[in-house]
């Protein structure tokens, strides 16, 4: 038997359905010499530090670093069922090798070796690499099944990745939060994408609006625009100056240029034009995306190439053949031809550019859910621009003089549409309202040398515009250059996160409430950026993680060992703590508005509520009023936040309502406390009872004490 493990049911239903495994078992299908399962996505995850030490569930500072000596892989509840299936499979005797049919990636690759590791199999195994959920890449596949062991290196930097994470996540966060008093996540690539944000908001809030004019002149259709001024005098006058006067044409140049089509998709290009056009998230473009590829209808999504190779050009060729029965803006439209500029090996890793796949000719695509079909179309346009021929148009710049001031503009005239008529298409079809490019026309009539009488001078009001806020599409492509600028030009840069994993950043931040989104704009929230305001530089820096991701990659590449990698994380972890160290106590009370209910009786501090006591803010002293205790508790109390406020003021406090269960009845008396060892001890004090005696004089006793807890 071979055993095939694929990532999720649906997939392994699909492969099912092509290698003849076609009937149904609890958690898995067989038949044909095969047994295929899935593994519902991650099936394991690295445990948390308190499932590595129970010491670990109360954050305290001195714990730091966490550095598991042995990784920890745990399954998660829910998906325990399917592992205990899976873990059956691969322990059977007859099983002779197991296909890791998981996504052809990163993640993938790990998903499977996490499942393999755990049920310590030994079995031989192989790898399904694919780029497309078709029958005819399935069975290519299976017929050039590759050995597992050539993809060591690609789950050596998924475990890195992940090992980094944990790392950075848990000693950081653990550190800032214990050192400042509040909750302050802190992650490898998602906080150097926060601080892109907050850096972005700082200019938009410090931005200074400040006016500037322009003048322009009309005449003959022409209309020319003076430089800006900053002085509304000196326009007005200029206006002035010029209005029915003469203006002379001295240039006049005209230069025929053209522009490239686009490139093909890759996922980052994708999700940024899904986000412009349609204002979808880079989560809901990469869930969309899966969907149509485990339907069959496009290729493999999280891929960060925009090129295909050379045995590909026939399949694109019959795409396009095909292209106009599956889409309803192209019918009628000339498809191009030039397939050979889509085709560049050398810029092809482990997948090649999105593209719409032969299975979506027999597909009922206009009936598929309208995010689908939207996906699905950008794709095909994508693909009908990028073989089209190159946008032709004709620029013209114009400069007149009018009493000695030069006055300009410029004008273009498209000659030869190319690739943009299928842009406007598609537009017209699916992108209900967009921004029209403003077009200056240059009269034809227009020549050098020519004098313009009479003109129409205007003076016009403008001011200077702050930074826009991100969107969606502008942070992945800020995360996609991210440190760009720090590096060689030869350098191959990798940005922030990878392609597959930026949607979760951007997420991430939002769940935990570090950033909002508003229409379309990403927000930093003020959690955010009090945040980013107190860590480091080299925590925030683009760069730096930037750098990393190339580091993952050459691991991925077998250029660099997981021990290195590592070694460069766990530098950074001890960096931090060394930070930490040094933040002086003033600073440290930066974001503490607890209330303090008094003064520690040992070193005068103050004294905060917690949850279940009232504790010393000093952490090195030990004193604490535990809220509930056996001695209270024999007398149905617990000591509330005005009782510790007496108690740390007066030592004592006066409680009228203590339960006597010998009596069966409610008694007043004071809780006295003192320090025994430094430990709070309590007794009770009856205060002298007031009743009148003979004469009307009063009569008080002072009652004995309890005993001491």
């Amino acid at each position: 038997m071979i055993l095939v493990i694929a990532e999720k049911p649906s997939v392994s239903a699909s492969i099912s359905k092509v290698i003849g495994a076609k009937s149904r078992k609890n958690g898995y299908f067989e038949g044909n010499g095969y047994l295929v399962s899935w593994c519902l996505g991650h099936l394991a995850e690295y445990v948390e530090p308190n499932e590595i030490d129970e010491k670990y569930v109360r954050w305290n500072y001195e714990d730091l670093p966490i550095i598991p000596e042995k990784w920890q892989l745990s399954v998660a509840e829910a998906k325990k069922e399917q592992f205990a299936i899976l873990s059956s499979l691969l322990g059977r005797s007859d099983v002779e090798y197991v296909v890791n049919a998981c996504d052809a990636g990163r993640e993938g690759e790990s998903i499977f070796r996490r499942v393999y590791v755990l049920t310590d199999c030994t079995i031989p195994m192989k790898r399904l690499w694919i780029s497309s959920m078709e029958d005819a890449a399935i069975r290519v596949g299976f017929e050039a099944l590759k050995d597992g062991k050539d993809y060591d290196s690609l789950y050596e930097a998924a475990e890195c990745r992940a090992k980094a994470d944990w790392l950075v996540g848990m000693n950081a966060t653990r550190a800032y939060t214990t050192k400042y008093y509040k909750r302050l996540v802190v992650g490898r690539v998602q906080t150097p994408t926060l601080a892109m944000l907050v850096e972005r908001q700082k200019k938009i809030d410090g931005f200074v609006k400040e006016a500037y004019y322009k003048v322009s002149l009309t005449g003959e259709g022409l209309t020319v625009t003076s430089e800006n001024i900053s002085d509304k005098t000196e326009a007005d006058a200029l206006a002035d100056t010029c209005q029915g006067k003469t203006m002379k044409v001295t240039k006049l140049e005209k230069t025929r240029k053209t522009t490239k089509p686009p490139k093909l998709y890759d996922l980052t290009t994708l999700q940024r034009e899904a986000n412009r056009f349609f204002g979808y998230t880079a989560q809901e473009t990469l869930d969309t995306l899966q969907e149509l590829y485990e339907g069959k209808l496009v290729t493999y999504p999280r891929t960060d190439s925009q090129y295909i190779t050379e045995d590909m050009k026939e399949t694109v060729e019959e795409l396009l053949l095909d292209i106009q029965t599956f889409t309803d803006f192209l019918p009628g439209m000339e498809m191009g031809k030039n397939v050979d500029r889509l085709i560049n090996a050398a810029k092809v890793t482990d997948h090649h550019a999105i593209l719409p796949t032969k299975e979506a000719v027999k597909a009922d695509i206009l009936h598929l859910p309208e995010k689908q079909k939207e996906i699905f179309m950008l794709i095909s346009c994508r693909l009908a621009q990028a073989v089209a021929d190159d946008l032709i148009y004709e620029e013209t710049k114009v400069e007149a003089l009018c009493e000695g001031s030069t006055f300009k503009a410029k004008g273009k005239t498209e000659i030869s549409p190319g690739f943009q008529a299928v842009a406007d298409a598609f537009r017209a079809h699916y992108v209900k309202s967009r921004e029209e490019e403003e077009r200056n026309v240059i009269p034809s009539t227009i020549c050098e040398g020519m004098e313009i009488v009479n003109v129409e001078a205007k003076r016009s009001e403008h001011f200077t515009t702050p930074p826009k806020p991100y969107s969606e599409d502008t942070l992945l492509s800020a995360m996609e250059t991210a440190g760009n600028k720090e590096f060689d030009p030869d350098t191959e840069k990798k940005g922030l996160g990878t392609p597959a994993t930026r949607a979760g950043i951007i997420e991430k931040l939002v769940h935990s409430g570090y950033a909002v989104r508003k229409g379309k704009q990403i927000l930093p929230t003020k959690d955010g950026c009090e945040l980013i305001s107190v860590l480091p530089d080299y925590i925030k820096s683009a760069s730096l993680t930037a750098d990393w991701e190339g580091k993952l990659l050459a691991v991925e590449r077998g250029g660099l060992s997981a021990e290195n990698f590592i070694n460069d994380i766990l530098g950074l972890v001890f960096t931090v703590l060394a930070g930490c160290n040094a933040i002086p106590e003033e600073e440290r009370q930066r974001f503490d508005n607890r209330e303090s209910v008094g003064t520690c009786p040992i070193c005068g501090k103050p004294v905060y509520e917690s949850k279940k006591n009232f504790y010393c803010s000093d952490k090195s002293c030990s004193f604490a009023l535990w809220k509930e205790s056996r001695y209270l508790a024999s007398m149905k109390k617990s000591i509330d936040k005005k009782m510790a406020k007496e108690l740390l003021e007066k030592g004592k406090t006066y409680v009228p309502d203590f339960y006597s269960a010998k009596k069966d009845a409610s008694f007043g008396a004071d809780l006295v406390m003192k320090l025994e060892d430094g430990r709070p001890a309590f007794s009770l004090e009856f205060p002298p009872r007031k009743d009148k005696g003979k004469g009307g004089k009063s009569t008080g006793k002072k009652g004995g004490k309890g005993k001491k807890k």
